[in-house]
């Protein structure tokens, strides 16, 4: 190719990144799906790599403090993960809710769903913000958590669930934001969050200038600040009436019937994330049997797959907006296509991913902790679960689709047998049983998500999602 061509396509790149992350008018369900695949999955993709931020700028200053310092992370963050999953399974019903309505050219409709959200999303706020400061320690005594690492983690875990309202709302926000088009809105608000938790993060932390000395806290309070300010943000655009929702006052108003059609459709999705993610806790656990050293390592490892696995999931994002659009507007065929041609990009993205994870896995662990078994064990940790990332990215774009089309049931269904009847039993064996120790739970979590994304993608070529309504 010649210099000028090259630079050709490099100004026509540069041009269409630029595009992607301007708020815009696109109409999704027409033109290339090339196009609508890059305008969602690059601002969406983007968003996810922001929050997966938050994950490690935590675990890299944190781990200053110590193994059990990060081991307090660790446990407590297996704990936020039934947050999180009740946060985005709510966050898969409102997208397939408000996306079919934006395709169907409901945009009324697409708003007072988004009214509901808000509410449910108060009401959550409220109940898991009680339950989590009240009973924080009890929580990590369940989690096997030595007394060490109590003391450490208790004021990290009681400001986080305490705090759960900055992370329920942005991940409903941002869902009605992704499931109407508008990724950039999302991808701002995740902006605005992490610049502040970075620059509050070391200064909380280690009590720098004027700021209080509150180690491992101080990095939940930099958090919780950081998410609660990208949240207001999120409500000033929306209440403004900007974008493709065009959301007033009047959408508030509650609708049972409207909320509870929601809330049904969020069932399974929850469900899907709330099996898996205990699967995951039950993992943490019995890597716990293996000391502070193993959870740690396992903690770094996770952050470092988080690092990866939320800019993949973004582009899962992008299918599941485009299928709900697309049979909102009576396209099933261009919602399938969509959705593979999304795979197919996943799968080469997480391969690059894996291949390199796979050749510096010792090197990134040895970026966050110098203690010689938290890097043997970070290091087969990151290679072990780097070989299966080809399979979990085609695997996570097609549960997304299902779920955009509104066919949240089958994933969970599909969850319960790969994670609990698969994964928990196949961990606890090969790491107690067979000498492997912590890595054979990391090679029982490659097999039961390689064995999901066969299920998946077989179910989701059957095409009964193309008939769900929402």
């Amino acid at each position: 190719m010649s210099d000028t061509a090259s630079q050709s396509v490099l100004a026509r790149s540069v041009a269409f990144f630029r595009e992607s992350l301007r708020d815009n008018e696109e109409d999704f369900t027409s033109g290339p799906i090339g196009r609508a695949l890059g305008l969602l999955a690059i601002p969406m993709m983007l968003e996810m790599a922001m929050e997966s931020v938050f994950a490690v700028v935590d675990i890299a200053f944190v781990s200053r403090l110590g193994t059990d310092a990060v081991a307090a992370v660790g446990i407590t963050e297996a704990l936020i993960t039934v947050l999180y999953g009740t946060a985005i399974g709510l966050g898969v019903g409102l997208t397939a809710m408000v996306s079919r309505r934006i395709g169907e050219g409901n945009v009324t409709g697409a708003a007072e769903v988004t009214g509901q959200a808000i509410w449910v999303g108060a009401l959550l706020s409220i109940l898991i913000g009680f339950a989590g400061a009240t009973f924080a320690r009890d929580l990590l005594v369940i989690m096997g958590a030595s007394e060490g690492v109590i003391e450490q983690g208790v004021g990290f875990t009681t400001v986080l669930l305490g705090g759960s309202f900055s992370i329920i709302y942005l991940f409903l926000l941002n869902a009605a934001f992704r499931g109407a088009g508008d990724a950039t809105v999302a991808l701002r608000s995740l902006w605005l969050a992490n610049g502040i938790n970075i620059v509050l993060d070391p200064c909380l932390i280690f009590g720098l200038g004027p700021f209080p000395e509150m180690g491992v806290t101080g990095a939940a309070v930099a958090t919780t600040i950081g998410r609660g300010a990208g949240v207001f943000y999120q409500l000033w655009y929306l209440l403004n009436g900007r974008g493709r929702l065009a959301f007033q006052v009047q959408h508030l108003r509650f609708r049972t019937r409207l909320a509870l059609r929601m809330i049904r459709l969020s069932v399974g999705a929850i469900g899907q994330f709330l099996i898996a993610t205990a699967s995951w806790i039950a993992v943490m656990r019995i890597v716990a049997l293996y000391g502070s050293a193993a959870v740690a390592a396992y903690t770094i490892a996770l952050r470092m797959m988080e690092f990866v696995f939320l800019p993949a999931w973004g582009l899962g994002n992008a299918a599941a907006t485009l299928v709900g659009q697309n049979l909102g507007a009576g396209q099933p065929e261009r919602a399938e296509q969509s959705a593979w041609r999304a795979a197919k990009y996943n799968a080469i993205f997480m391969t690059v991913a894996g291949i390199l994870l796979l050749v510096f896995a010792a090197t990134i662990t040895g970026l966050f902790s110098d203690d010689a078994d938290v890097l043997r064990w970070g290091t087969s940790c990151l290679q072990i679960l780097a070989v299966g990332f080809p399979m979990y990215a085609v695997g996570m774009v097609v549960v997304q689709a299902l779920n955009g089309a509104g066919d949240t049931t089958s994933p969970a269904t599909m969850n319960v047998i790969c994670f609990w009847l698969l994964q928990i039993p196949l961990a606890f064996w090969l790491a107690t049983k067979t000498g492997l120790g912590p890595n054979g739970a990391f090679v029982a979590i490659v097999v039961s998500e390689s064995l999901l994304t066969i299920i998946a993608a077989l179910w989701f070529r059957a095409g009964s999602w193309k008939r769900q309504s929402v």
